[in-house]
């Protein structure tokens, strides 16, 4: 069985960091599978999702990292051709990937106690997001 649904949300970019859990855990419910794989899918090309510890500390720290690995304050060749200013956030957003797949067993996401599912915006403006959620099993 396939269930197929999108979560909808505004972000305020900069680095933006929603935890969607309990949104996917609700359609996951929503599906009546039990048994096989979750995955998430940011159509678009500066945002992730990713897991992580859903804490300040811990996001603060990953902010930090992608700063220091893709800086925003340097020229990329994408704002040369767009003139936009986010070539870092597709650089990012590249480097940490669009999709996630989470097993499912016993009708639960098989999440690490402090792990939570989370959607990062790297762009430098708000935007109106669209996650497609499928899930697949039985």
């Amino acid at each position: 069985m396939v269930h197929s649904d999108t979560l909808n949300f505004d972000t305020k970019g900069f680095g933006d960091t929603i935890d969607i859990t309990d949104k996917v855990i609700q359609i996951l419910k929503k599906s009546g599978i039990k048994n096989g794989l979750v995955t998430l899918f940011c159509p678009g090309s500066t945002g992730t999702i990713t897991t992580i510890e859903f804490e300040s500390g811990v996001i603060k720290d990953l902010e930090n990292a992608l700063e220091r690995l893709v800086p925003s304050s340097i020229p990329y060749e994408h704002d040369y051709k767009w003139h936009d200013g986010n070539g870092f956030s597709h650089v990012r957003a590249a480097l940490m990937k669009p999709s996630l797949t989470i097993p499912i067993i016993q009708g639960e996401m098989t999440l690490g106690t402090w792990q939570q599912v989370v959607f990062i915006d790297f762009d430098n403006k708000s935007r109106r997001r669209n996650i497609v959620v499928q899930i697949t099993g039985e």
